[in-house]
């Protein structure tokens, strides 16, 4: 077991490239033993505590099963149900629920909530998703990238669309740490925070990882392993934002000819939702004022023969998983 027994997963800056691919190697080590059925209950009698300010389908579920595989218990707070920062401060609600709980994941708004529970709940915590930090989800793509190249350092990996936020700057992070080649492809005024960038590009000078920030989409995923967008307007968001963003990111959507000119090699990721259809009542929504009949991603991509999104999908039970025994378990 890895030893990162009572750590809290805040960020991947926190961590080693070796701890990274610890976390990697073991979430493909409690797969093969799913897929096998053999049990791994090895932290039986555990009670985590699950704090949704935003709430997820996939991250839910994947800590919910994940828990119940290593033989926990889990309790799901909804917006609803946790007055952490309203009727109660954030350390006293950390306070409160260390004593109670072995775990507690926090999925919501602003990464100071998120590093303030961790420094007074006593217990480990595990960011489920911030503004600004996604890391739970970046061990589900690489181990995702992993099972289909084989490896991960070397591979390049173009982000297309709004790189300012959490999906971006988590895959900027770990493409750093772990040696990969990093491509933010979007508008000037989308590129990840200029302090963050020299964080990551001092972080590349010790394990050759390459970043790179491009505004053209054909020059971006030329020789791309990897191309991988994200919704363009984010929960909590206004509406109003949506003309803008359209605006703005259209000539950056994963298309055919994106894809053609990345070549047969690519594969395409999102961590979902995506809106690549008109099954969905926001797609509805936006068709019916902008014409549009998919958005980030068209449905040609979505669900031709080089997307991988349901196994990455899959892959967040997994990492989520590896992530839990190796901060809690003996």
């Amino acid at each position: 077991m890895l030893n990162m027994k009572n750590r809290s997963f805040l960020k991947l800056l926190d961590y080693t490239p070796d701890e990274i691919s610890g976390l990697i190697n073991l979430a493909a080590e409690l797969k093969a033993q799913k897929k096998a059925g053999i049990p791994h209950r090895m932290c039986q009698g555990k009670n985590i505590a699950l704090i949704f300010e935003k709430t997820s389908t996939r991250t839910r579920c994947a800590f919910e099963v994940a828990a119940a595989d290593l033989g926990m218990h889990p309790v799901y707070l909804d917006p609803s149900g946790s007055q952490i920062g309203k009727k109660e401060s954030i350390a006293d609600t950390a306070r409160v629920l260390g004593r109670m709980f072995d775990g507690i994941e926090y999925r919501g708004f602003g990464q100071e909530l998120v590093e303030a529970l961790a420094n007074h709940a006593g217990v480990p915590v595990w960011n489920g998703l911030t503004n600004e930090f996604h890391p739970t989800q970046i061990l589900a793509d690489f181990l995702t990238i992993q099972e289909h190249f084989g490896k991960l350092k070397g591979i390049k990996l173009v982000y297309m669309g709004d790189a300012r936020y959490n999906m971006g700057n988590s895959l900027m992070v770990g493409c750093a740490k772990m040696g990969m080649h990093f491509v933010a492809c979007a508008p000037k005024k989308y590129f990840p925070n200029s302090q963050l960038v020299d964080e990551c590009l001092a972080i590349a000078k010790g394990t050759g990882a390459v970043l790179e920030f491009c505004e053209n989409p054909e020059e971006a995923v030329l020789g791309a392993d990897v191309i991988y967008t994200d919704v363009w307007v984010s929960m909590g968001e206004p509406d109003q934002v949506w003309q803008e963003r359209i605006e703005d990111l259209l000539p950056y959507q994963v298309n055919g000819k994106v894809m053609a000119i990345a070549g047969s090699q690519c594969r395409f990721m999102h961590c979902l939702p995506a809106f690549h259809d008109l099954n969905t009542t926001i797609g509805r929504q936006v068709y019916d004022k902008f014409g549009l009949d998919a958005l980030e991603v068209t449905d040609e991509v979505f669900e031709g023969p080089q997307s991988i999104v349901f196994d990455e999908a899959e892959n967040r039970m997994h990492t989520i998983k590896a992530v839990m025994a190796a901060t809690l378990c003996d």
